[in-house]
């Protein structure tokens, strides 16, 4: 069986743990690999040997560590096959879009590439008589990094690449149901010329993730996951006195207005519930139909909703291909089970899909519910997977109102032709990040991505001009080279003159 290692110090790392988690291919069900689950005695290896490699690193020149990130662009653009066949291999989803996740990351390293420019400070010549003062921004120190398994190449790089061009080293722990990627990415980053001790992976469980939090040289803490555990990293890294963003789970709602374009709406529902077998933050799991538009919405979803292409994700064919795990499977079936004891509508049942020649695959066809309530444990609750509930809203006011009202404030959407109704919902939405006639309203590389209440605990959004200042302190400075004549002491505040 082959052995998935940790990867510290700029090689492979067998570490002192003696258990190991099973890796699967979800399109067959068959056990792919052991991952190595490291112990805390690992987690204090990986962070001492980036703790020793801050030193030197911190110091280099921002254009010297921006030349490392071209390199690594490079060689992620090289490799984009074999990358994109590991992400399939061990999370599932179908290869244009695993491909397409690998671009999404590849674009944060571009932005990476301009850390000269994104660290420049800002100066004030004479404050006061003959007084300079200046900002700065500096590094933090060991950084740290825990994935979700639904995102394998993406999620990571929207940390670590900001983070070590802004001279800092780091630390990840991905998702054990998928770690190979982190992996070929640690090592990319070392032919590209990044030194030894600067990137490290651990892989594990709670115990790694708790020896990160625990361990006082991490001084900063990024986190995606589910909002439970997004709260417990929060409060935990902040008794230890760590810089925290830790992004939460969504329900991420459509509202579809009487006089939109239907078919636009319907083909961006589609993808944006269906795409990646539903297990994204930013899949829209809620259709908010609005007025009259209910029954063509439902209609029209269903038809599609019932030709899903779905299988193995290296099939050119496949339009959505299996879940991560049996256990996750098990875990959205019960879902379904409980909207239809709820109330709700089942118009679509993919409970029973199966596909010949991979029974054992972890496969669900697409559900598709109606008359949802927001009552509902399938309205309240993220699924992550390829469910998607349609509310019923008499009027614009109402849907807004529902959008508002749900916990989370992850991403939303409105599809209409009204410049009034787009402009007044953008702008009373309480969510962090909003689409018009757009499904999958997430930010580019060079703007920050994050969600607003129960789906992000902290204070600075992902990526972006956030991003480097998360991963940065600021430093400000003020001058005077007095002349040789000295002053007279002075007991009050000092003010410019």
């Amino acid at each position: 069986m082959k052995i998935i290692q940790h990867f510290v110090d700029g090689k492979k790392f067998l570490g002192d743990s003696k258990r190991v988690g099973k890796v699967f291919n979800p399109a067959t069900g068959e056990q792919s690999a052991e991952v190595k689950l490291a112990s805390i005695k690992d987690v204090n290896e990986a962070v001492s040997k980036a703790s020793k490699a801050f030193v030197s690193w911190s110091n280099k020149p921002p254009l010297q560590r921006a030349r490392v990130m071209f390199k690594f662009k490079e060689l992620i653009e090289k490799n984009s096959d074999e990358l994109t066949k590991i992400i399939v291999s061990e999370h599932g989803k179908v290869y244009e879009d695993a491909k397409g996740s690998l671009t999404r990351g590849l674009e944060v390293v571009e932005f990476a590439c301009g850390i000269p420019q994104l660290l420049k400070g800002e100066f004030t010549e004479n404050v006061g008589s003959s007084v300079d003062s200046w900002s700065v921004r500096q590094p933090l120190g060991v950084c740290a990094g825990i994935t979700p398994f639904n995102f394998p190449a993406m999620v990571p790089m929207w940390m670590f690449p900001i983070a070590i061009a802004c001279g800092n080293t780091f630390v990840l722990k991905p998702s054990e149901k998928d770690p190979s990627c982190s992996i070929r990415l640690a090592e990319l980053l070392k032919e590209a010329g990044l030194p030894d001790g600067v990137f490290n992976v651990v892989n594990g469980d709670k115990e790694a993730v708790d020896a990160l939090i625990n361990n006082k040289e991490v001084v900063a803490m990024s986190f995606v996951g589910s909002t439970p555990i997004a709260k417990y990293i929060y409060e935990n890294c902040a008794k230890n006195e760590k810089r925290v963003q830790a992004l939460g789970g969504a329900k991420n709602h459509c509202v579809v207005m009487p006089d939109c374009d239907l078919d636009q709406a319907v083909n961006g529902l589609m993808g944006a519930a269906y795409g990646s077998a539903g297990e994204r933050c930013m899949a829209q799991s809620v259709a908010v139909a609005v007025g009259g538009i209910g029954d063509r919405l439902v209609s029209s979803l269903a038809k599609k909703v019932e030709s899903l292409k779905i299988g193995p994700g290296m099939d050119k064919e496949s339009e959505m291909g299996p879940l991560v795990t049996k256990e996750h499977l098990e875990k959205v079936k019960n879902y379904v089970d409980v909207g239809v004891k709820e109330g709700a509508n089942l118009i679509v049942d993919g409970r029973n899909f199966k596909i010949q020649g991979y029974e054992n695959g972890y496969y669900i066809g697409g559900c598709l519910f109606d008359n949802v309530k927001k009552n509902m444990r399938i309205y309240k609750e993220e699924i992550f997977g390829p469910v998607l509930s349609v509310v019923r809203a008499k009027d614009f006011n109402e849907a807004l109102e529902l959008v508002n009202s749900h916990e989370f404030g992850n991403g939303v959407s409105i599809f209409t032709r009204d410049g009034d109704s787009g402009r007044t919902f953008s702008s009373s939405a309480k969510i962090g990040m909003v689409g018009i006639n757009i499904p999958i309203p997430v930010p580019m590389a060079f703007h920050s991505f994050g969600g607003w209440k129960r789906s992000l605990f902290g204070d600075q959004h992902m990526h972006g001009p956030e991003g480097v200042r998360f991963y940065t302190k600021l430093k400000t400075i003020t001058s005077r080279w007095p002349s040789g004549l000295r002053s007279d002491p002075e007991f009050v505040m000092p003010t410019m003159k």
